[in-house]
This record gives structure tokens, sequence and C-alpha cells, in this order.
């Protein structure tokens, strides 16, 4: 909710005389208790003091067992969003051939609005519902109405109605205030359009991050090496070809290559090997993959600015780094190696697709075109109305995240200051040291 319409709501509240917040607080009750004894009086049977005994016994059980009253409450505020929901639908023209509009099988409430798992009747379906979630948000008083796929039956769609704006100016990171992590769990990546949060497991895929200077490319990938520098057992390999947005990570990193190509085909050919030796050793032991519970552990290889590495100095470099990063990506999975690889530059020239699809998560920030936007999700994404050159250029951190086999979602990925990345790269160091 905006920040503007809670402080309005606690000075309503802070003006509202005692006697009224009293009798506010007590509305329930007072509700049931007032319908009570109006069919008393209706069915004159006032003078009969056992039915107002039931009343006080309701009312002070209400009040003694606030769950209950809060079930109460929350039952019928549910009943009343359901029929606003199939009241909106009805207005839409939302219904099947028989004059239906679908039916609500469950709902939950949301930090922003609510969603709501309906089933559609004959003559429905996806596309039509997709076409009508503008209109359906206009009679609902939403700020935006998304449906989406149900995967496990064509008969049903998920409606998520969203009432107020969930990205605040600034999300804070939770790594601020944790000591130590584990990247074989899934580390919060940020916050949904929904309000909630999106989490993806890093074990088993790549990252791409793509988008134009000043789109928070940069603090998205330090909520990812912060979470890497935080797991001890986690080996490091930065590539930062500006040499500075890396930089704070050096005193955590196994190698740390700043703006030159020859360090950096070193680097990935000793990664290589490594990855080499991993798959030797789970041949000899007859195993298919790395697990938690393996010496090896995870190796994270992190490249910022993927255009320095792919477009400048010697061809035969550039040749052999490319053909590098393409056998890291496309075997290093089962070896536990992740790559996490961003540019600022998001062109077929600098992320080809035959690079590009490798990666099984992508993120694309603030894009200056639909086609930058293309390059990093997959072609034909923005023709489908998901364009990172769409993004509002003063909401730093939002970007479209897609997962493996999904439908790109907006998110906000976390915003870490320049003092608490030095930080927690001081408290990661340590931990290391100690470990």
């Amino acid at each position: 909710m905006d920040v503007a319409m809670l402080n309005g709501t606690a000075s309503d509240s802070q003006r509202r005389p005692w006697m009224a917040r009293a009798i506010w607080g007590w509305r329930l009750e007072g509700t049931l208790s007032i319908g009570t004894i109006v069919v008393l009086v209706l069915s004159e049977r006032l003078i009969s003091f056992g039915p107002l005994v039931i009343v006080v016994a309701a009312v002070v059980a209400l009040r003694l067992r606030p769950n209950v009253r809060k079930s109460l409450e929350l039952k019928i505020a549910t009943n009343r969003e359901h029929r606003g929901l199939h009241a909106a639908m009805w207005h839409c023209a939302i219904v099947g051939r028989d004059g239906s509009t679908p039916l609500i099988v469950r709902s939950a409430r949301i930090p922003v609005g609510s969603r709501y798992l309906v089933s559609l009747p004959i003559g429905l379906h996806f596309e039509l519902m997709k076409r009508s979630s503008q209109e359906l948000a206009v009679a609902l008083g939403a700020r935006e109405v998304h449906v989406k796929t149900y995967p496990h039956n064509a008969g049903y769609v998920e409606i998520v109605v969203i009432y107020s704006n969930a990205f605040p100016r600034v999300l804070g990171s939770p790594l601020v205030g944790q000591h130590a992590v584990s990247l074989w769990e899934p580390i919060l990546f940020g916050v949904g359009q929904d309000g909630l949060a999106v989490m993806i497991g890093l074990p088993e895929h790549n990252l791409l991050i793509g988008g134009e200077p000043g789109s928070g490319k940069s603090v998205a990938l330090s909520t990812i090496v912060a979470s890497a520098a935080l797991d001890p057992d986690v080996r490091l390999t930065l590539l930062d070809g500006k040499h500075v947005e890396l930089a704070a990570w050096a005193l955590v990193a196994d190698e740390f290559v700043g703006a030159n190509q020859d360090d950096a085909v070193v680097a990935l050919e000793g990664l290589r090997a490594v990855m080499d030796h991993r798959y030797a050793t789970l041949a000899a032991t007859r195993r298919r993959k790395i697990a938690p519970a393996d010496l090896e552990g995870l190796h994270v290889l992190v490249i910022d600015e993927l255009a320095f590495y792919l477009r400048g100095g010697k061809k035969e470099t550039r040749d052999m780094f490319a053909e590098l990063l393409r056998d890291l990506v496309s075997r290093g999975r089962a070896a536990g190696i992740i790559v996490i690889a961003a540019t600022q530059k998001p062109s077929h020239e600098i992320v080809p697709t035959w690079i590009r699809d490798l990666f099984s998560f992508r993120l694309a920030m603030r894009c200056t075109s639909s086609d930058a936007s293309d390059t990093i999700l997959g072609q034909g994404w923005a023709s489908q109305g998901f364009s990172a050159a769409t993004i509002d250029p003063s909401m730093r951190g939002v970007g479209y995240l897609l997962a493996e086999g999904g439908v790109p979602t907006l998110i906000m990925t976390p915003y870490l200051s320049d003092d608490e990345i030095d930080g927690i790269a001081l408290r990661a160091f340590e931990q290391r040291r100690n470990s």
C-alpha cells in the first residue's frame, strides 16, 4: 500500500473520537446483537430472557475468542469479494455459452490484493480471459489484473487482482543481517508484482542479466555474489570487465580478473579443468551430479560486462573465451559450476542466441528497445507484452525474470548499498578464514 494511504489512515484513526473507536471495535458483536433483538421484537418473544442470554453469551464468546471473530470477519469479507468479482465478470460479459460466469474454486489474500483460482465454463478459455484483464481491472477498481494459465488443467485460470503497488522505492536486502547462507537452498531474488517473495535455486542453473546503464543490473548482480560469498563452501571466480563493479568481493574470491582478456581466458581454462576433474570423480563413483554432501561444493563464475570479453581485443582471444564460456554453461551444471553473466549492452553481437539459450534463468532490466529485451529473454516475448523497454526508468532494480519453461515475471531485486556490500564482504571473508 502507498505510504500516503497508510499515513492518511493513521491520521483518520487518531482524529476519530474515542467513543466512535470503541463502537467500531465492537462492530461485529453489535451487529449480531442488534440483528437478534430485531428478530425477537418482530417475533414478539422479547419477554423471554432465554434468547437474550444466548445473545450475551455469543457476544462475550466473540470477544474472548478473537480467532473466531477474525475468522468470521474474514469469511464475510471473502464472500463480499467473491460477489464483487462475479459481478465484475458479468458486467464485462466474461461468460460462457450458457451465460454463466467463471466459478471461483478458491482464493487467497496477497500483500497487494487477492488471488483466485477459477473454473471456466464452456466457451471461455485462457486467451479470452487474458484479453479481458484490463476491462476487468476497471470494473473492480483495481490497479491491475493478471490472468495466468493453470498448468494442470486448461479449464482453470488464475486471476491476480492487484490494488496497490508492490514495488517500494527501495527494497532492502535480508542479506544485510544474515551471517551464513547455503547456496544449495533457494535464495531471495526479489519481490513480484503480487507482493510475494521471488525465490530462485541456483544449483544446476545459470543466470543471464542484461540492462542499460542505471537500470540496477549491478545491484541485482550483487545479490547473487553476496549470497555466494556468505556460503563458505562456495568457491568464487570473478571476472570484472570494468574492474570496479566486483572489486569489493575480491577478498572472498578464489580468483579475481579485471579488464584483461588473456587472464580471463586462463581463468576459464582453469575452471574447465576443475569441471573435467569433477566429472572424472563422478564417473569413478558412479554418480551423475554433485550433491550438497560432496566435498567439492558449488563453484560460481561471475562475469560482469560480458561485452568487454566478447567484443574487444584479438579475435583469437575472443573466440577462445566464447568457446570456454559455452562449454562451462552447457556442461557445468551437473558438476556444480554456476555461471552468472551480465551485460549493459544487450545485443545479438554480445549475447548470441547460442549462448543465451543455454541460460535457464534470464533477467532483463530496463532496456532501450524491445529488441534488446528480446536479446535477453528470447525472441518474441516483447510482442507478447513482456518488454523491458516499457519499464519506468525511475524504477531501478526492476526487470522481467524468465525461469526455464515459464513466462516472464516483473520483479524488483533487493538493493545493497556500497557500505552494505563492504560489510557483507568482510563478514564473508572472516567466515571463510575461520572455516
